[in-house]
């Protein structure tokens, strides 16, 4: 028995409380009951105990789209890479790092991303994955190391036309095992999806193939007109906006995930909601690709199922969210919005979306749900409770404030020390295999 104690504890939920000396109590991987501590402390005596010091305690954190390939991009620098718009952006930097991904490339990737998701609270992380200088056995690789490292996460790989039929077969046939792999694994901890890249770089007959090696129930998770680019390919090659060609071509749906719909109109936003499809919205990546930003306070008004994700820029989910928060009140020029929608994004959409992948409850602390807790120090200088807590967590809270990770019942950091982690080790792999892939990128 484990309990995260004395701590204003966040339950989020339906009912969501904020319990002053909250408690959390574990048993095994699933959370037991909540309440406040010294009721709990009286209950479980000898339990193991993380005290909270009065931080806040929460659930853990969710991405709902990341990218753990892009890893290796800090600091690197490409000669003669000097792009002009998002084709030569993509192309330039993100498919010249995925073509010289090798296998352990990824996996030392994946380390590195899933131990940064551990300090900064994020405990489950959808991600679309390419390498392709090493395809088969890229996502297994990946579910290893999130295994290693302990982090919940739904896996796919990015298909995609642009490097030849037999990569793209290859792509397809890595995303058909690994699902098949997930689906027959019973810890609740990996998931499989279908990924692909987006619609300018599939052909309808790619995208057959990929809907033909997807079984029932399973989800794709796509990019959809990032760029104008995108669109632009879908109207002149199949006379239809990107929505409308992924509705013809059967790939939306509840079990779906689309990136970032930057370039969608009313009625492809209606399409979407009949459908059912998720959408993530990802603030920071779009601003620094510079290609817009996404209808997203329209979205929530019709009712979209639109989550948050990162795209790769970090792995600090507080941080993406002050950056929809006030990117959308720049863009349509009203300081009034966004204040309700981004929280609602990131606290609640992205657990119901999880649940779409996972059977366990995750993103909320309540009796049945999974031990996904995090602890985040923060004092609040001004009254807190549930219906004002969203507002310090906006501007009281990032991801180096957590101090506490615990995933699935396990603690993997506590007070700030990583738990069975050798993270120095860790780093100096990393070092070592993005110097080499550098030099290969060099070296063309």
């Amino acid at each position: 028995m484990l309990l995260v104690s004395n701590g204003r504890l966040i339950t989020r939920g339906a009912n969501n409380r904020l319990i002053e000396n909250g408690c959390v109590a574990v048993d095994g991987r699933l959370i037991t009951e909540v309440g406040d501590t010294a009721t709990l402390r009286k209950k479980y005596p000898g339990a193991q105990e993380i005290d909270a010091k009065g931080g806040v305690i929460m659930p853990g954190l969710i991405n709902a789209h990341n990218h753990i390939y892009s890893a290796f991009a800090r600091g690197l620098s490409i000669n003669g890479y000097a792009p002009k718009n998002f084709v030569e952006i993509l192309d330039g930097l993100w498919w010249t790092i995925d073509r010289h991904l090798l296998l352990e490339d990824t996996c030392w990737s994946a380390m590195a991303t899933y131990l940064d998701c551990i300090k900064n609270g994020c405990t489950t992380v959808f991600d679309h994955h390419a390498s392709y200088g090493g395809i088969q056995g890229s996502l297994f690789a990946i579910a290893e190391a999130a295994k290693e490292l302990g982090v919940r996460t739904s896996l796919c790989y990015e298909v995609s036309d642009r490097d030849g039929e037999d990569k793209m077969r290859d792509a397809v046939a890595e995303n058909a095992e690994f699902i098949k792999h997930a689906m027959a694994d019973k810890t609740d901890m990996v998931k499989g999806m279908m990924g692909m890249h987006a619609s300018f770089t599939l052909s309808d007959s790619t995208l057959a193939l990929c809907r033909e090696n997807t079984p029932k129930g399973i989800g794709f998770h796509i990019h959809v007109a990032e760029g104008m680019a995108d669109v632009y390919d879908s109207l002149s090659k199949y006379g239809k906006r990107v929505i409308n060609r992924l509705y013809d071509n059967d790939i939306l749906g509840e079990n779906t995930i689309t990136g970032h719909c930057i370039h969608v109109n009313g009625i492809e936003m209606d399409i979407i909601k009949q459908t059912d499809t998720m959408v993530v919205h990802n603030p920071e990546s779009n601003m620094g690709n510079a290609v817009g930003i996404p209808p997203c306070m329209e979205m929530m008004k019709r009712g979209i199922m639109l989550g948050l994700g990162t795209d790769g820029y970090t792995q600090d989910m507080f941080e993406s969210e002050k950056v929809a928060n006030v990117i959308h009140k720049h863009v349509l020029c009203d300081a009034g919005v966004a204040w309700s929608e981004v929280p609602q994004m990131l606290f609640y959409n992205n657990a119901a979306m999880a649940a779409r992948s996972f059977e366990t409850k995750i993103g909320v602390l309540e009796p049945g749900a999974a031990a996904d807790i995090i602890v985040v120090d923060y004092d609040p200088l001004t009254p807190m409770s549930a219906d004002n807590c969203d507002g310090h967590i906006l501007f009281g809270m990032s991801g180096r404030s957590v101090v506490s990770t615990i995933i699935n019942g396990v603690v993997k950091m506590k007070d700030r020390e990583l738990i069975g982690i050798d993270s120095e080790a860790i780093m100096a792999k990393c070092r070592e295999h993005s110097a080499d892939m550098a030099k290969r990128i060099n070296s063309r």
